[in-house]
């Protein structure tokens, strides 16, 4: 039976898949990396930055990825999760940073096609116009994602050393995710007819003033919430905050993304396209300037539940954008270029926010410049 008759089948374990993907190819080695370091001698910054150039990879991959899911999705996400499975093999057999950091660019190369990207292209093509929910329902179950292998990892870590972990997620993920998206996933799209993508309309909302403007927008919203929320540890322990407190400021903003997703859902469906993306960055502004402003515990952490919201939201009207004004047709085809500068930015947010903070002398100096840029990402979309 196929996935269009039993869509919430098909949904179900999309979402379970998300869970795992995100668990494995994202939070699990930035939890391993203090033990990858100790066991190895890498330097913890050179692990970083090999989880870095995965993500930048991801973000150019974006790009062509998009223009395939439109084509051949089952094909690309079974190979993407394929491709995810040798690479963290090859990952947890290094025997220098140099091999690491070449699996985890393949790594990142794989994930462009079997996290959000791949599945919001998925669910716009197969639910159309009833996409906000499923939509929903994803991102709230890849939410949990740092929940269930965030101390699963730990766990794996400490009783097999990090490369055996490795392989046992690797296994995990390949288990899960082959078959799912094997069995799941469309081989094409049936309402895209002997054109797939309709690249030429494609190309011509590539040429629109407006798509670029769209896509600076999401990018610089996106970057300044990441560039805070997730510097919300070291900006608490400088706010006179202990490290072990410091660390419950950023599981609220964790918290917080669920309730902004949720939240997300209560937006009317007949407002203008660009009333979510400008609410979610004027208000993203104004938490921003009360995130650095904030001094007692109790604000820190309330504003960082809001901050999680709003970052949740931007998640989901990311994921709308392109539908909302331009149909699904192309879907994947735009979102990956869409998706391409964000991810890009959204890599270097903590890097760079820890710069800028150095060089303003606090990171709740470097909050108030990134208030300022989510505010112009909200304005420019504005009647967009």
């Amino acid at each position: 039976m196929t996935v269009l008759s039993r869509p919430r089948t098909g949904l179900a374990a999309l979402a379970i898949a998300q869970i795992v993907a995100w668990g494995v190819l994202y939070y699990a080695v930035l939890v391993a990396a203090p033990a990858i370091a100790v066991d190895t001698g890498w330097d913890e910054q050179s692990i970083f930055v090999a989880i870095t150039a995965g993500l930048l990879t991801s973000a150019v991959c974006a790009i062509p990825v998009g223009r395939w899911l439109d084509s051949h999705p089952r094909r690309v996400m079974v190979c993407g999760a394929i491709i995810a499975t040798l690479a963290l093999l090859g990952a947890s057999a290094s025997p220098s940073i140099w091999v690491f950091v070449a699996a985890w660019i393949v790594c990142g190369a794989a994930q462009a096609a079997v996290l959000y990207q791949a599945a919001f292209t998925i669910i716009t093509h197969r639910h159309q116009e009833g996409r906000r929910g499923p939509l929903t329902l994803v991102t709230l179950a890849g939410g949990l994602a740092s929940t269930i292998f965030a101390p699963t990892t730990a766990w794996l870590v400490e009783l097999t050393g990090w490369r055996v972990a490795f392989v046992v997620l690797a296994v995990v993920l390949a288990a899960v995710l082959i078959p799912t998206y094997a069995l799941t996933v469309e081989r094409n799209w049936a309402h895209l007819g002997s054109q797939p993508g309709n690249a030429a309309e494609a190309r011509q909302v590539l040429r629109t003033v407006r798509f670029w403007v769209l896509a600076s927008s999401l990018a610089l919203m996106s970057f300044s919430l990441y560039a805070v929320t997730l510097s919300a540890v070291p900006a608490s322990v400088q706010k006179g905050m202990d490290l072990q407190t410091a660390s419950w400021v950023l599981g609220l903003i964790g918290a917080g993304q669920v309730l902004g997703r949720l939240l997300y859902l209560g937006m009317p469906r007949t407002a203008a396209p660009w009333i979510a993306p400008a609410v979610v960055g004027l208000l993203g502004a104004t938490v921003l300037v009360g995130f650095a402003a904030a001094g007692r515990p109790i604000w820190i952490f309330s504003i960082a539940i809001v901050a999680g919201a709003v970052r949740g939201a931007l998640t989901l009207v990311q994921a709308s954008a392109i539908a909302d004004r331009w149909g699904s047709r192309s879907y994947g085809r735009l979102n990956g270029m869409l998706a391409g500068p964000v991810a890009a930015l959204t890599a270097l947010a903590p890097g760079a926010a820890a710069i800028l903070a150095a060089s303003l002398g606090s990171y709740s100096a470097m909050g108030f410049v990134m208030a300022a840029g989510c505010a112009v990402g909200g304005l420019l979309v504005i009647r967009r």
